[in-house]
């Protein structure tokens, strides 16, 4: 290993350490979002008020209740029918998923290249645990969808910093610096953001493929819908025996079964990254 990639990780984890690593912000709409959801007076009016302001959000709540996913008998022409077909808590946790995007943009080429692809897998990370959680779990598919949407967060201060430093280090170096660091600062950054406790384990347990919990969980899900998206391509995950992998029994899966190629359930995950993108 380089000189670089100490020196970068030695500043990271010691920005971390004291409290320094500048860690992004959750968008404003979704902190609103979320204090309305939470609190016990608030109605589906207070909520619609707050996403109404931002043009962009409300189109793409529309468009998420007529998709084949939410799809009723009649379609959903404004934020308001479409607040209340989704509810409070599926409309907050959707609205501040989908505000987050926001964050994975930067000015240098190679940094912005590499958020977007992150939030690329993000969403259909999310995708595809919306689906597996509405399946074959009792968890709620507006948390799968969020914790698949937060589960690479820790990613954002790592690029951050490389381009602020103006840092000119290798594709490869960046991706070791970036899987050994991104998990630690994603739990940092969702319990900063007062998560709940399941969804800040997230990016934690998720590529822990020998984690035993009593039941299955958000980081099952994650785990399992990163697995399924890197099955059959030269991933080093394909190398493991996933029958070894408790995961798949929690939630009742098959390891050798190919979602893609089970067509209901195909054309599930493909609406509902459709949904995110």
């Amino acid at each position: 290993m380089s000189n670089i990639v100490d020196t970068i990780r030695d500043d990271i984890l010691s920005a971390i350490e004291s409290d320094r690593l500048i860690l992004p912000t959750l968008p404003e709409v979704a902190l609103q979002v979320r204090d309305i959801a939470e609190a016990d007076d608030s109605s589906i009016m207070d909520l619609v008020k707050v996403i109404s302001n931002d043009t962009a959000l409300s189109a793409r709540l529309i468009r998420v209740c007529n998709s084949p996913l939410f799809r009723g008998s009649r379609a959903i022409e404004n934020l308001n029918m479409a607040v209340s077909r989704l509810g409070m808590a599926y409309t907050s946790n959707l609205a501040m998923g989908l505000a987050m995007e926001q964050m994975f943009q930067a000015t240098s080429d190679m940094i912005d290249k590499r958020l977007r692809a992150n939030w690329q897998t993000s969403t259909e990370v999310a995708g595809v645990c919306h689906v597996l959680a509405q399946q074959y779990t009792r968890l709620k598919p507006d948390q799968a969808t969020l914790a698949g949407l937060v589960h690479l967060i820790g990613v954002l201060p790592i690029l951050r910093y490389v381009e602020d430093q103006d840092i000119q280090i290798s594709s490869v170096m960046l991706d070791n610096v970036i899987d050994e660091l991104h998990p630690r600062i994603g739990a940092t950054i969702l319990k900063r953001w007062d998560f709940p406790e399941e969804l800040q384990l997230v990016p934690l347990e998720y590529q822990n493929y020998r984690r035993q919990v009593a039941s299955a969980d958000y980081a099952d899900l994650v785990m399992v819908a990163n697995l399924q998206l890197l099955a059959g391509t030269g991933h080093p995950v394909n190398e493991m025996d996933w029958s070894t992998i408790s995961a798949f029994d929690r939630l009742g899966l098959d390891p050798n079964m190919n979602m893609s190629e089970e067509e209901d359930l195909n054309a599930q995950m493909e609406a509902a990254m459709a949904l995110l993108k």
